[in-house]
């Protein structure tokens, strides 16, 4: 059965919630001190704020004039909302006056309790925030009178069909589970600090939602200056299409032989080499030769800014800066200390749909790494990723650096290798006295390719790459020997 929803008011929540919060319902919303409970609240009641008497926020922890100087931070008018102050404490400060024969609660309990069903009556509101609940547990006498009255106002809330969200401290709720039983789902925002890089993140996470699924785990969040944004944690379907007839032409003849006519498109190729190999510079030659084919691309650069990128191809003679002011490639700029997984992966579905990017290049591994390695295993976010581009045919490059010069051959450090389609290496090797580049097609999961070892090298020209070295062995070691086979002896 379908149940209409009320939207959010932030298009990633509702996605979590597979369409938005669902009516007459209540929720709890937990999280620490500058969470961003209030924040969410308020996004959620602007969503209203055009229906009159319909939207209601009752705080018993910050002045209405504290709230709406922090919403006008964000742009935000509350003027259709009603804001109702109902904290303890009205005009000056008080020295004297304190309760020394009873206790706060027996004598303010009954009073913050008819305030409330007042306020309620009052406004009839079809959307109520509280803010915080926290605080009635302070002003009850004992626990079994918090749980009756709580209890009781959200079943008074049901009954008028009203929507609300309570506000609640996390340490509370491990001491008093009844209103975690009585409310219809519990949003949880966690505020931690990462111990490796000792930054803030923020996530979202559901672990109640009675009468509907959602979407579990933590999803990315972020207070932005314009208010709360959400990124889900989407676990990309896996389907694998069939494979596209097209191929991507290198743009280098020799290249292209060696590839047997290229890359198929829709397919995933890792460039693995050690730094300074020119990874970088073959993937930009790469997406060139794709705009020259009429298929947009895009790098996203976690380690090289964009301008050292095109100073550096407009030196060897590739036209990248040409193809970035047609519009036809885009260099992305990402600094890998400010992005969650979730949210690099928003940013290529957007570039994907809205921008028509059907070439995508992550440059490199290592920096998209030192981004995600609070948040998972590389090989894991690496999947999600490839599962989402292998389903909407799109041609993934994956850049990989390796740290040793020289030595026995590896294909990855980080355990990715098997994840790709096609693995192209470039590496350092001794010729001569001379230090030289070689590169080889060491697999291509569709279709046939020459397993030769060629001289790779960059000119004030471009890409050049040779034909096979065929008197040599130990490539791979980094130290070949020349040798002299002879001619093969007759069969």
């Amino acid at each position: 059965m379908t149940v209409d929803r009320i939207s959010t008011g932030i298009a990633g929540l509702d996605e979590i919630l597979k369409g938005g919060f669902i009516p007459a319902s209540s929720y709890l919303l937990l999280g620490g001190p500058g969470a961003g409970k209030t924040i969410l609240s308020l996004q959620f009641l602007r969503q209203c704020r055009n229906i009159e008497n319909q939207c209601l926020f009752l705080s018993l922890t910050e002045s209405a004039t504290t709230i709406r100087r922090d919403a006008a931070s964000f742009g935000w008018n509350l003027e259709k909302i009603n804001l109702v102050d109902l904290t303890l404490s009205h005009g000056e400060p008080k020295t004297n006056g304190e309760y020394t024969v009873f206790s706060p609660g027996e004598v303010e309990e009954e009073t913050i309790w008819k305030k409330i069903y007042g306020a309620i009556a009052e406004y009839r509101p079809e959307r109520l925030v509280i803010d915080s609940v926290t605080n009635l547990r302070y002003l009850s006498t004992d626990e079994y009178q918090y749980r009756k009255h709580i209890q009781q106002l959200i079943h008074h809330l049901s009954k008028r069909q009203c929507l609300s969200l309570l506000l609640f401290e996390p340490g509370e709720l491990e001491r008093e589970q009844s209103i975690a039983m009585a409310v219809d789902g519990i949003l949880w925002l966690h505020n931690d600090i990462s111990k490796e890089r000792v930054t803030e993140i923020r996530t979202l996470e559901i672990t109640k939602f009675r009468g509907s699924g959602y979407l579990s785990g933590r999803h990315s969040m972020r207070i932005t200056p314009d208010g709360l944004v959400v990124y889900p944690h989407r676990i990309e379907v896996l389907k694998r299409p069939g494979r596209d007839s097209e191929k991507l032409s290198t743009g280098v003849s020799t290249l292209d032989r060696l590839l047997m006519g290229g890359f198929y498109l829709g397919t995933c190729t890792l460039l693995t080499g050690q730094s300074g190999t020119g990874k970088s510079t073959l993937a930009a030659h790469f997406l060139v030769q794709a705009a020259r084919q009429n298929i947009s691309g895009i790098m996203y650069c976690f380690e090289e800014g964009a301008e050292s990128i095109l100073d550096r191809c407009g030196d060897i003679n590739i036209p990248l800066r040409a193809c970035l002011e047609q519009g036809t490639v885009s260099l992305h700029e990402i600094n890998p200390l400010e992005m969650y997984p979730d949210e690099f992966l928003e940013i290529i579905r957007r570039d994907v749909d809205e921008n028509n990017r059907q070439v995508i290049m992550i440059d490199s591994l290592r920096g998209y790494n030192l981004a995600m390695d609070e948040f998972g295993n590389l090989a894991a976010n690496i999947q999600n990723i490839l599962n989402y581009t292998r389903r909407e045919r799109i041609t993934l490059f994956l850049l990989n650096e390796m740290q040793d010069i020289i030595g026995d051959l590896r294909v990855s450090e980080d355990g990715v290798s098997y994840l790709a389609d096609n693995v192209l290496m470039i590496r350092y090797a001794e010729y001569s006295g001379e230090i030289i580049k070689v590169i080889a097609c060491l697999k291509k999961r569709h279709g046939n390719f020459q397993a030769d070892l060629r001289e790779f090298k960059i000119t004030e020209q471009g890409i050049l790459v040779g034909e096979k070295l065929s008197r040599l062995r130990g490539l791979l070691t980094g130290v070949p020997q020349v040798e002299d086979l002879g001619e093969k002896p007759v069969l």
